[in-house]
C-alpha cells in the first residue's frame, strides 16, 4: 500500500487541502488513463493544460490532485496539493512512487546534439560484453538487461523512466545508460534521478523550434551538469567550444576527452576507412568497426565513461574492438553491383556535414556521391536551407525529399530547403516529394562503385504524414530497390 504523504518527499509544496494520509493506486498526468484511487498531476504542456482536465480526472476516480493552482470549486473528499512546479513535482513523486530506483543503479546520462544514441547504445553493448547486467534508455529502444521494449521519446516522461529503472532494479541491473535530451532536462524529467555520471558530446544547431535561442538550448544542457552530485563524474568533449561551458558550475568530478586538445582521454586517428577506424587511445592502438571522425569522438567518450566506472583500460579497448554499429547510424550495405548505400539518422546540419565529410574523406572521388535528404515538419524551420546547402555542396547529386512532414505540406518544406542551395549547385539537385521514389531515383542514377547516402530517418521504421504513421524503413527499401534494379 502506498500512502500519499510518503511520495511527496522533496516536493516543493505551497498548500494542501485535504488529507495526505490516504492510500493511492497509481500516478498519471494523462486524465484519460486515470482510474479509481489514482493521483492526477496537472501538467501545463505546449498544446494543452492538465489543469483543464482536473474535473475529468476526478470523475474517473482520482483521489488526489497535484496542481500549481487550485481549481475554483474544490470537491469534498478529494485531496488537493498545490506545488511550485508540477513538472518538477511529477519527477519527485514518480521517483518516490517507484522507490527511487536510480539510487540502486549506476546511472549515466549522455547529452549533446549528436552522438547520444551511439554512445548510450554502445556503452550498453560494452558492459554486456564485460559480463554485467545492463539497462538502456535510448531513442531506438529501452533494454532491461536482455528484455527489449519500444522507445517513443529520446527522454521518456518521469513515470516511464522510473518504471523502467524499477524494472532494472528488480532484475539486478548494475549499470544503466540513458540519453538525456534538452526537452527532457527543460521539462524536469531527469530532476529526481541520481546520476553516477554525465557525458557531453557536442552542441550544434537543433531544437530551435522548442528553445527560442541557441543560448537557452546550451544553458539547458549545462543545467544537467550543474545538478550532478559530487559523487558523479562529468565527462566533456573539450574540442567542442561549449565543452568547457558545461563544466563551469558542476560539483561533479571533471573529466575531458578530445582528439585535438589536451585532455584526460586522448585519441589519434591512424586510419579512417569504410570498414572502420584505427585509433591510438592513451598510447594503445585499437581497431573499431565504426566510421568517421565523429565516431572517433563517440568511441573516446565510451572509453572514458568505462574507465570512470571502474573498468580496466586494456579490457575496455579489447571490448571496443568488438562493438557493432547502432541501427540507423552510418549503417551500410554493398549491393551485388558494388553500389554502397548508407543509412544515417543525420537530421541536423552538423550531423549531415559530419557524415558527408566522412564519406568524402574515405572515397576515391572516382565515384558519385548521391545524397537523399529531407527535413521534418513541425520542427525547427531555420535548419532546412542550411541542410540543403550542405547536401548540395558536399555531394555530386542531392535529392531533396520528404522526411516526416507531420502536419506540414512536404512541398513547402522542400521549397524552404531549396532556398539554401547556392546558384552553382542548382544543377546538382533534384526535388522528389515521395521519399520512396527519391530513394529509387538515387538507386537508378547510381553506377557501380557509387555511394548513396539516405539521411534523416535512420532507425525509424515509419513516416508520419498528417498525424498518421505509415510503415517506412529506409534500409529495407533501399535494399529491395537495389536488388530489383541490379539483378
Amino acid at each position: 500500500m502506498i500512502i500519499l504523504k510518503d511520495i511527496l518527499y522533496k516536493v516543493a509544496i505551497e498548500s494542501i487541502n485535504g488529507s495526505t494520509d490516504i492510500a493511492i493506486n497509481k500516478i498519471d498526468f494523462d486524465s484519460r488513463k486515470i482510474e479509481q484511487n489514482d493521483i492526477f498531476i496537472a501538467i501545463r504542456g505546449a498544446i494543452s493544460d492538465g489543469h483543464d482536465f482536473i474535473q475529468k480526472a476526478i470523475d474517473l476516480g482520482a483521489k488526489a490532485i497535484i496542481c500549481d493552482t487550485f481549481p475554483e470549486n474544490l470537491v469534498k473528499g478529494i485531496t488537493y496539493v498545490q506545488v511550485l512546479d508540477t513538472n518538477k513535482a511529477l519527477a519527485f513523486i514518480a521517483a518516490n512512487f517507484f522507490g527511487n530506483p536510480s539510487e540502486s543503479l549506476k546511472l549515466v546520462g549522455i547529452t549533446g546534439t549528436n552522438g547520444k544514441t551511439t554512445i548510450a547504445s554502445l556503452l550498453y553493448q560494452l558492459f554486456k560484453k564485460a559480463g554485467f547486467k545492463v539497462g538502456l534508455l535510448s531513442t531506438v529502444k529501452i533494454m532491461v538487461d536482455d528484455v527489449e521494449y519500444k522507445a517513443t521519446h529520446t527522454t521518456p516522461d518521469s513515470i516511464t523512466i522510473n518504471h523502467y529503472l524499477a524494472e532494472m532494479k528488480a532484475a539486478d541491473v548494475e549499470y544503466c545508460f540513458m540519453e538525456v535530451s534538452s526537452h527532457g532536462i527543460h521539462q524536469k524529467r531527469t530532476e529526481a534521478l541520481f546520476f553516477a555520471g554525465g557525458v557531453f558530446t557536442n552542441l550544434s544547431h537543433d531544437h530551435l523550434d522548442y528553445h527560442p535561442t541557441f543560448a537557452e538550448y546550451r544553458d539547458v544542457k549545462k543545467s544537467f551538469f550543474d545538478q550532478l552530485p559530487k559523487t558523479a563524474f562529468a565527462l566533456s568533449n573539450i574540442d567542442d567550444k561549449n565543452g568547457a561551458v558545461m563544466m563551469q558550475n558542476t560539483v561533479a568530478k571533471k573529466r575531458t576527452y578530445a582528439l585535438k586538445s589536451y585532455a584526460d582521454y586522448k585519441a589519434q586517428i591512424l586510419e579512417n576507412q569504410l570498414s572502420g577506424l584505427l585509433l591510438k587511445i592513451d598510447g594503445n592502438e585499437v581497431w573499431v568497426k565504426l566510421i568517421g571522425t565523429f565516431n572517433a569522438y563517440n568511441v573516446l567518450a565510451i572509453y572514458g565513461t568505462a574507465i570512470e566506472l571502474g573498468l580496466d583500460s586494456l579490457e575496455t579497448l579489447r571490448l571496443l574492438s568488438e562493438l557493432e554499429s547502432v541501427s540507423g547510424r552510418f549503417q551500410y550495405i554493398v549491393s551485388d553491383s558494388n553500389i554502397t548505400a548508407i543509412v544515417d539518422y543525420a537530421h541536423t546540419p552538423d550531423a549531415l556535414e559530419n557524415v558527408l565529410k566522412t564519406i568524402n574523406d574515405i572515397r576515391t572521388k572516382n565515384e558519385q556521391l548521391i545524397t537523399v535528404v529531407g527535413c521534418g515538419g513541425n520542427r525547427d524551420k531555420t535548419k532546412r536551407p542550411i541542410m540543403a546547402g550542405i547536401a548540395s555542396d558536399l555531394s555530386d547529386k542531392a535529392i531533396l525529399t520528404s522526411d516526416n512532414p507531420r502536419n506540414e505540406d512536404p512541398d513547402v518544406i522542400i521549397s524552404e530547403m531549396e532556398q539554401g542551395v547556392a546558384p552553382q549547385n542548382y544543377k546538382k539537385i533534384l526535388t522528389i516529394t515521395d521519399r520512396k521514389q527519391a530513394i529509387k531515383t538515387a538507386c537508378q542514377l547510381a553506377q557501380p562503385n557509387d555511394i548513396i547516402l539516405i539521411a534523416g530517418k535512420g532507425h525509424e521504421t515509419y513516416q508520419e504524414i498528417m498525424g498518421i504513421r505509415h510503415d517506412f524503413d529506409d534500409m529495407k527499401i533501399v535494399k529491395e530497390i537495389l536488388e530489383q534494379l541490379h539483378k
